[in-house]
């Protein structure tokens, strides 16, 4: 495994209005993990979380302005990159897990020549497998989601969440959900922080897809996460319509219809998912590109 004297791991979680009952859980799988460096950055109103964060040894408190989920993020993540840290675990307050689970993924890194970022094996609390390593979105991908019925592009939906893939093995992935990831410090540096002009929901998408552009960005099923999901936008019109501005926004940047990057990522992950499932294969001759229909085996930009 991964000599602990060879790495300087940081961590930092956003909270906002967060249950203290929620913080603490997180908190304490940290300090079991034997993580002794975190930084809560709370985007909230008011300070009441801050006594539940100074009664736990090693975990500074840090109140800032709410510019949102990766901004709060960053202020850590350059807190991190200024002390010499190696390696900074980016997390939500509602995951939470058994000692473990983080010297698995480094070890996962280790193997991993220049391995950027790395991401567990994620499920909810009643056991089910959470989607959370996918293809880059197209822009029907997401307005599909979340205003028409799954039923009506069922093949669609599976391919861009890999539901066709197995997840029982390690898989270089362009998109990793942002409720917990392992980064390398190095491929911050290259690839640079959290982009702020996204309050909330792309920024882990346009996170991983600028580390994988540069270094593996690995999914590791060998480890494993309960993550206490909320949806906030699929229950809140307010939540909504900041996913739909901010989406709006990552498109902007990354290209609405032409966007040769995100097909040549997603091409590339599906046939490695090709060659690594089975069950994905059994789905038709031609393989998991069968499974978004149409258009398969190309991927439109």
């Amino acid at each position: 495994m991964t000599d602990p004297h060879e790495l300087r791991l940081t961590a930092s979680v956003v909270v906002h209005r967060t249950p203290v009952r929620q913080l603490q859980a997180v908190l304490a799988s940290l300090q079991a993990d034997g993580v002794t460096s975190v930084c809560v950055i709370d985007n909230s109103p008011d300070d009441r979380l801050r006594a539940a964060v100074e009664a736990c040894a090693g975990v500074c408190y840090l109140r800032v302005p709410n510019r949102g989920y990766g901004a709060a993020h960053n202020v850590a993540l350059r807190r991190a990159l200024a002390s010499g840290s190696t390696h900074h675990l980016l997390l939500n307050p509602d995951v939470r897990w058994d000692p473990g689970v983080i010297a698995g993924l480094l070890e996962a890194m280790r193997r991993t020549p220049r391995c950027g970022m790395a991401a567990p094996r994620i499920l909810y609390p009643d056991g089910r497998l959470q989607h959370t390593c996918r293809m880059l979105p197209a822009p029907a991908d997401l307005i599909l989601r979340r205003f028409v019925p799954s039923f009506l592009w069922r093949r669609r939906r599976q391919r861009y969440l890999l539901a066709h893939w197995d997840h029982a093995s390690d898989l270089d992935v362009p998109y990793l959900q942002g409720s917990f990831m392992l980064v390398a410090c190095d491929a911050l540096r290259e690839a640079g922080l959290f982009d702020e002009r996204f309050f909330m929901y792309p920024e882990d998408i346009d996170l991983t897809r600028r580390i994988h552009a540069l270094r593996p960005t690995l999914y590791c099923p060998a480890v494993t996460v309960i993550h206490d999901h909320a949806a906030a936008s699929a229950r809140s019109l307010r939540m909504l319509a900041i996913h739909v501005v901010n989406m709006v926004r990552y498109f902007n940047k990354w290209g609405w219809v032409a966007d040769p990057a995100r097909r040549q990522a997603n091409n590339r992950l599906l046939e490695a998912i090709d060659g690594l499932s089975a069950p994905c294969r059994e789905l038709s001759p031609r393989g998991c590109r069968a499974a978004g229909g149409d258009d398969a085996p190309a991927i439109p930009s």
